[in-house]
């Protein structure tokens, strides 16, 4: 997003559902085509989908472009990415997964020792490589063109050969009674077979993905053993009671 106004168009966008250009150029006071640029590039990061006369949020069946999604919430990203580097000690072997607060953990991690990491993100990949100190594994497989995911069958077989002391993943979007949901099945199978072989699963999530829909499951809260985020509303703090599952809040 290329302006406070576009972080403010999306909100309201959240909260109503959809927008009109006419009710923007009054409460911005700007002119009508400095309120359709700002409408044409939330679409074009696929964070919104134009109507007749505005905007609505885009469809949950198709998630928003990389790079959109890097800047979405990007200092909280930063912070959870501390935050769970804290967690993982050195001489420890671990996956990560596909993801911008995934990659934002990878970033934090640079300065540890002795790890093994093993990743189906090629952005990880990249940032891990020149650290002498951390041996990197990346998966076989298909690579995405338009964000260096890895995935497939192939993938998954890859992954199923290791058994880790840690596992960091993503969520594109949690509901409220705590699935944790994806766009890509193919994506999806993998962070499956990324929890299924690691002794301590870590989601790091910001807030906004409590905001979204996804169409696709890749399992449940209660499969997490450490919770990353930067807020955790009330309602689903509630649902977390009910589990054993370690939260971090690093907003508060």
């Amino acid at each position: 997003m290329g302006s406070s106004r576009q972080q403010q168009i999306l909100d309201i966008a959240r909260q109503a559902g959809q927008v009109t250009v006419d009710e923007l150029v009054q409460q911005f006071g700007v002119t009508p085509q400095s309120i359709r640029k700002d409408l044409n590039a939330l679409c074009d990061d696929r964070l919104l989908t134009r109507t007749h006369g505005g905007a609505r949020l885009a469809s949950s069946v198709e998630n928003m472009s990389y790079e959109a999604r890097r800047m979405l919430a990007s200092d909280n990203k930063a912070a959870i990415g501390e935050a769970v580097a804290g967690l993982i000690p050195d001489n420890a072997s671990l996956f990560v997964n596909i993801g911008t607060t995934t990659e934002a953990v990878a970033n934090a991690l640079i300065q540890h020792r002795s790890l093994m990491v093993i990743t189906n993100n090629i952005n990880v990949a990249t940032l891990l490589r020149p650290c002498l100190e951390i041996q990197v594994i990346i998966a076989s497989g298909e690579v995405r063109s338009y964000d260096g995911g890895i995935v497939g069958e192939a993938a998954v077989d890859f992954i199923n050969q290791f058994k880790v002391d840690f596992a960091v993943i993503g969520s594109s979007a949690i509901d409220s009674e705590g699935a944790l949901l994806d766009f890509d099945y193919r994506e999806v199978k993998v962070s499956q077979a990324i929890i299924s072989n690691a002794r301590h699963v870590i989601l790091a999530a910001d807030s906004t993905k409590h905001d979204r829909s996804a169409p696709v499951r890749i399992g449940h809260i209660s499969q997490i053993n450490s919770f990353v985020t930067d807020r955790c509303p009330k309602e689903f703090k509630r649902l977390l009671s009910g589990f054993d599952i370690h939260t971090i809040e690093t907003a508060g």
